[in-house]
């Protein structure tokens, strides 16, 4: 994670960056994945919000680890039920 620019924590972390992804009642999906993918070549940077009470607290890991992998980005923040890719 220490590869990661400056620039790139700052723009994650800033209060207006907005989540542009939501992750909802049916998961993580095919549809999903491809949506981040579609985002990530547009902007580099995607906001990704879980919703409330869809996956438990300690579950939200795996999540943000799976979604990396299969978008082939890196997690920049992971905090609670948001989490931010960055496609290198």
């Amino acid at each position: 994670m220490s590869d990661i620019p400056a620039s790139i924590k700052r723009q994650a972390m800033d209060r207006d960056f907005q989540p542009s992804v939501r992750i909802g009642k049916t998961g993580v999906t095919e549809n999903l994945v491809e949506e981040i993918l579609g985002q990530l070549k547009k902007r580099k940077l995607v906001k990704i919000k879980i919703n409330k009470g869809i996956y438990e607290r300690s579950d939200r890991a795996q999540v943000w680890e799976y979604l990396a992998q299969e978008t082939s980005s890196v997690i920049v923040l992971a905090r609670g039920n948001v989490g931010v890719l960055w496609a290198k």
